[in-house]
């Protein structure tokens, strides 16, 4: 029978004996989706969701390093591998999240309803989640060891204000977008086979459930060791497992894959009046 066991002395990286069949469920569902965003890229050859698969394989990794810990509580690798790569993951749903917008955006020709220029729109954000995914994960080495415990939960929390910081503008970059459009269609809005409103109303759910989970991991951080969040396991399946797998099932059922701008023989046709 497993029991909870202090990692060195009487510190204990655990507060509690990690569940394996709530670890089996999200392991497997992300390892399935994993496969089904692997499949839809080479069906599609969308290269720019190569990130947010790449991230269901890291949740996967994760998930896998919580299910290993239940007889492990001692053991620092585990530990180690649940944290980083659970942490991290999102960074990389958001890099595929990001680079969406700019595809959206020109598959309507709408690069004049853009509040930032197109050239620069998905390099701005994709630069902060960059950061936001180095700062976590090269700070979340700090952690395991009592001495440096606090510092390391103090450069996560950072990471994960720049996280919600780019989604912030994101958010609002996006919204601005869709209101201009909406107001003044482009003429290729209405013969695109692209289904960019779709895929807008698709960035706004995983972008909020992204959002939500970083302001939950903050709390967590800010709490510390021995705040509640980290005292209770279903507070991260509630809080980050559950929106994950929804980010990760929603992206693949909307695939931004259908995202190329009109022919120009269809502009043509509108411009001239003769549709």
């Amino acid at each position: 029978m497993a029991v909870l066991l202090p990692y060195r002395d009487d510190y204990y990286l655990w507060n509690y004996l990690p569940s394996v069949a709530a670890a089996v469920i999200f392991l497997l569902f992300f390892l399935a989706l994993a496969f089904l965003h692997t499949w839809k890229i080479r069906q599609t050859g969308c290269k720019f969701c190569i990130c947010f698969t790449i991230g269901c394989f890291f949740e996967f990794i994760g998930y896998c390093g919580r299910a290993s810990a239940h007889r492990k509580t001692d053991k620092l690798m585990p530990y180690i591998i649940q944290s980083i790569f659970i942490l991290v993951a999102p960074a990389l749903f958001a890099a595929s999240i990001y680079m969406t917008l700019g595809r959206i955006v020109r598959s309507v020709r709408g690069e004049h309803h853009s509040v930032i220029r197109i050239n620069w729109l998905t390099k701005l954000f994709v630069i902060g989640d960059v950061l936001s995914f180095m700062i976590q994960s090269g700070s979340s080495g700090l952690m395991f060891n009592s001495s440096t415990v606090k510092m390391g939960e103090m450069m996560v929390t950072t990471g994960l204000f720049v996280q919600i910081i780019s989604f912030g503008l994101f958010f609002v970059t996006a919204g601005i977008f869709h209101m201009r459009m909406r107001k003044q269609p482009t003429p290729e809005s209405y013969v695109t086979d692209a289904l960019w409103k779709e895929s807008l109303i698709m960035l706004y759910v995983v972008s909020f459930l992204i959002f939500a989970r970083s302001l939950f991991r903050v709390v967590e951080y800010i709490q510390g060791q021995q705040g509640y969040a980290l005292q209770h396991e279903w507070t991260l399946y509630l809080f980050d497992s559950v929106p994950m797998a929804a980010v990760a099932a929603v992206f693949f059922w909307r695939f931004p894959s259908t995202l190329v701008p009109p022919p120009v023989s269809h502009e043509g046709l509108i411009l001239n009046g003769r549709k």
